[in-house]
């Protein structure tokens, strides 16, 4: 203020706006923008959980409906849909939804998945992006099937793989009533090109899986002719991602007529374990002809010879062998590190026959194992599994065990083929972890 300037009076100062002024312009357009980069900022973020999500899974299944959960979270879609192009590209072979309630689940029961036609269709032969206000004004559109629930708008967008149209991703009924704009569309097509990468990832794996499980079942025998004992066994692959695994089984006739049944488990679960399980039960096979050796001591001969020529990681297995003596059948057997076998009795009843265990494969060559010797009934089953068949991170191996043995004796009376499939479907595990399950049958008589 100059000298001699008479000061501001109160009213000349510029006054604060009141709460009746109008509002700023500036302000509010500053306040948009903000709004509109803390949108984009959680958009991208969601972007990126997406894609992280579909990439952490193997299973073409799990990442498909993944990728259809994800794009209804992105834009707030209420229905969501992936169609997979059948070869050729001109219809539908899978359709994958997501957002069907219950009811609605209901509503559709009975009407086959759609094929490709109609606005759907229209995505299919114009692999462009397709927003729609109203389905029905569609000049493609073909109406829906009874009983499908109303819907009005709808974003499109192909998924591709390696530049081939893969399948076609449906949104529909955004729920805050408006239709898709362009932001829903530019961040679907973002998930769209992410989910390409994670396709063919699963598609590869899927692949490579299928081969080692065909490996894997190969390198398993199929048992020969064991008369007068019948015999069944199962193999099944863990549900998680890995393909091949250690376990294995075996069952052969010697030639003083008794039956030798082996189970084993090869710790790991790549090729490696395969291959090594492999040669273990070639070599033990081989090993069992020895007739005047128990059971304990052709599994420390085992453990010699594997230690003496190969590198055999850890290993488990339970040997047994089913003799007929003058007082009828006996079961003698050894464990190295295993789960007991399984005994269910003519009557039906199940009883696990525990007796000291001894070390496992692979440890020390030099300890020895304990033999165990059972009496026998006639019509009598010995099971043996392995551990994939009863461990569950969720209780102890003894629940387990208890919850098989009850499947075994309620369904004792199953042919054994029947048996052994019932308890690989039914199986207290939590599946993470391949099985093996070998079932042997006495006749009536020795």
């Amino acid at each position: 203020m100059s000298p001699g300037a008479e000061p501001p009076s109160p009213s000349d100062e510029e006054e604060p706006p009141g709460p009746d002024s109008p509002p700023d312009p500036q302000l509010e357009d500053l306040a948009a923008r903000l709004s509109a980069l803390a949108g984009a900022r959680d958009r991208f973020r969601g972007l990126l959980s997406a894609v992280l999500a579909m990439g952490g899974g193997l299973d073409l299944p799990t990442v498909l409906h993944r990728m259809v959960t994800a794009a209804m979270d992105l834009v707030g879609a209420r229905y969501g849909a992936l169609g997979v192009l059948a070869p050729g590209g001109e219809r539908l072979e899978r359709f994958i939804t997501a957002g069907l309630s219950v009811e609605e689940h209901a509503a559709l029961a009975g009407t086959d998945f759609p094929r490709g036609f109609g606005v759907l269709g229209h995505l299919i032969h114009h692999p462009e992006p397709l927003r729609v206000d109203d389905i029905s004004a569609h000049r493609a559109s073909v109406g829906f099937p009874p009983g499908h629930p109303p819907m009005r708008t709808l974003l499109g967008v192909a998924v591709a793989v390696h530049g081939e149209i893969y399948g076609d991703l449906y949104l529909s009924e955004r729920r805050d009533g408006r239709p898709f704009d362009q932001d829903d569309e530019d961040i679907v097509r973002a998930l769209a090109g992410a989910a390409g990468i994670a396709i063919e990832n699963a598609r590869l794996f899927g692949a490579v899986r299928d081969s080692a499980e065909q490996f894997q079942r190969m390198l398993l025998p199929t048992l020969p002719d064991l008369s007068p004992f019948s015999a069944a066994a199962v193999y099944r692959t863990a549900a998680e991602p890995a393909g091949v695994g250690g376990d294995w089984y075996d069952a052969v006739l010697l030639p003083d007529r008794s039956c030798a049944a082996v189970i084993g488990d090869v710790l790991g679960h790549d090729l490696k374990a395969a291959a090594a399980m492999a040669q273990a039960r070639n070599m033990l096979r081989a090993l069992l002809y020895d007739r005047g050796s128990p059971p304990s001591t052709v599994l420390t001969q085992l453990d010699h010879t594997v230690h003496a020529i190969t590198d055999l990681p850890v290993t488990t297995a339970c040997l047994a062998r089913i003799e007929a003596g003058d007082e009828g059948w006996a079961l003698h057997w050894s464990t190295a590190g295993h789960p007991p076998p399984l005994l269910l009795g003519p009557d039906g009843r199940a009883e696990y026959l525990h007796g000291e265990p001894g070390v496992p494969l692979g440890i020390d060559p030099a300890l020895r194992r304990p033999d165990h010797r059972r009496a026998l009934s006639a019509g009598s089953t010995v099971l043996l599994f392995t551990d994939g068949l009863v461990e569950h991170p969720g209780h102890g191996i003894d629940e387990g065990l208890a919850t098989l043995a009850d499947l075994a004796a309620a369904n004792a009376g199953l042919p054994l083929e029947d048996l052994v499939r019932f308890l690989a479907d039914h199986h207290p595990s939590d599946g993470h972890d391949d099985l093996a399950l070998l079932a042997v049958r006495l006749p009536g008589h020795p």
